[in-house]
This record gives C-alpha cells, sequence and structure tokens, in this order.
C-alpha cells in the first residue's frame, strides 16, 4: 500500500436529495422521509465518487416516493469540484436513487459487481436508461478487489445479491466504510455488530442473525461507516 496515498484521502458527504418512503416499506406505521447521500472520495489517484443521486424513474415510481433531488452538479461545486474532475464512480448498486447521476458522467469507469449488473440488464429492476447510457463504462468486479491503495471495494450483499461497499484508508491511518445500503441506517448496523460480538463471545441463541461479511469489514477495524440514506455515522464503542 502506497504511503503517499494514505497521507492524503479524505471523503466528504454529499446532499443529493431525500425522498418518501412509504409506511409499508418503512416497517412502521407512517413513511419515513430518507436522505439520499453520496460520498466523494479525495485520494493521489483522483476522485471517486460512491453513488451519483435519485434518478428520474416512471410517473408511478415518482408519486411512490415522492422524490427531492439535489442536482449533482450543484452538490459537487458546493464541495469545491466539477462532473470533469470526477475519476471513478463506484455504486453501491443499481436501485434508481443509488446511480441517478450516471449518465452526466459518460466515459468514467463504473465499478459493478457481475451479479448487480447482470440483475439489473434483466429487467425489471431499476430505470434502464440509468444502466445503460452513451458512454457508459463498467468495470465488473467478481467479490473483492483493491481499485486504488487503501480503497478496496467489499461485496455487502443482501439489499441487493450484488450490493457493495467502500473500505477507504483515511489520511489519518484509520479507516472509513462507505456502506451505502447494506444497512439502512447506522443503529441497524451498530445492532448487526453487536449481535456478531455476542456471537463472537459465546451467547446462546436465540441471537438476531447478522450477515456473514461483517467479519470481513470488522478486519478492517473501522472507525466511522457511512450509510446512503441516514445522516447519521455509526462509529465503535471505544471511540474517543
Amino acid at each position: 500500500m502506497g504511503h503517499m496515498a494514505t497521507t492524503t484521502t479524505a471523503i466528504r458527504r454529499l446532499d443529493l436529495g431525500y425522498f418518501v418512503r412509504p409506511a409499508a416499506e418503512a416497517n412502521g406505521t407512517e413513511p419515513r422521509v430518507e436522505p439520499a447521500l453520496a460520498h466523494l472520495v479525495r485520494h493521489e489517484q483522483g476522485l471517486l465518487l460512491f453513488d451519483t443521486g435519485i434518478g428520474h424513474a416512471d410517473a408511478e415510481t415518482e408519486a411512490h416516493y415522492r422524490p427531492r433531488r439535489r442536482a449533482l452538479p450543484d452538490a459537487l461545486a458546493a464541495a469545491g469540484v466539477t462532473l470533469d474532475d470526477i475519476s471513478l464512480v463506484v455504486n453501491c448498486h443499481l436501485h434508481f436513487d443509488h446511480c441517478g447521476g450516471n449518465p452526466l458522467l459518460p466515459g468514467r469507469p463504473v465499478l459493478v459487481q457481475e451479479a448487480e449488473l447482470a440483475t439489473a440488464r434483466a429487467g425489471g429492476y431499476t430505470v434502464d436508461a440509468l444502466v445503460d447510457f452513451p458512454g457508459v463504462s463498467y468495470e465488473e468486479l467478481a467479490g473483492e478487489a483493491e481499485v486504488w491503495p487503501g480503497v478496496w471495494v467489499v461485496p455487502t450483499p443482501g439489499h441487493t445479491r450484488g450490493h457493495q461497499s467502500l473500505v477507504v484508508r483515511l489520511g489519518d491511518g484509520t479507516t472509513a466504510v462507505l456502506a451505502g445500503q447494506a444497512y439502512d441506517s447506522a443503529s441497524a448496523f451498530g445492532h448487526a455488530q453487536l449481535a456478531r460480538q455476542a456471537a463472537l463471545d459465546g451467547a446462546g441463541p436465540p441471537l438476531p442473525r447478522h450477515r456473514p461479511w461483517l467479519d470481513r469489514l470488522a478486519e478492517f477495524d473501522p472507525r466511522r461507516v457511512f450509510f446512503a440514506h441516514d445522516c447519521s455515522v455509526w462509529e465503535p464503542a471505544d471511540s474517543p
């Protein structure tokens, strides 16, 4: 791993709007308004954009989720960059609220799991025009990959079969995870982390199930975990 990369790497969160999740999908008695968050990773090899915002869908989907969008160029401008400055795109998955800005970035490599792209291209999954558009350039991954020094794509299936997260070694030597929608919220992730720890500590059943890839993320010892639909950030209990 290059030391220069780890001295400069930083993350900036981008607000790309919000949508209203109906009560039936929110596991409650009332709807839940959720942010649509992307993340910009500054690295010596360039600027990586993790997710690109809410795309425009058919009238039925628009009415279902009632999205309020913030344009990707505006969000990038607030961070002091332009679309042309983006070197690499990573989508956690290809639902329309995560890849909506991809067509604004033709020619930029888009890293995606093979399973995710195959599902998206099979139809009835997302907005097809956001998947294949003029200038699209996918780099398909089959599992984990260190895409830049100190930056790893790690499969985190569950929300979708091809969901992936990004692990980033920051300039201060700590590690952050951009978890996308691997879990819907920081608290849900935290509960799963504790369920895993309880199992490791030998607690007997019943225990909540946790996803096996949490073992892999734990090996990176993340100090902060960011999410696509929650402004809260998970930190371990021993954070200073």
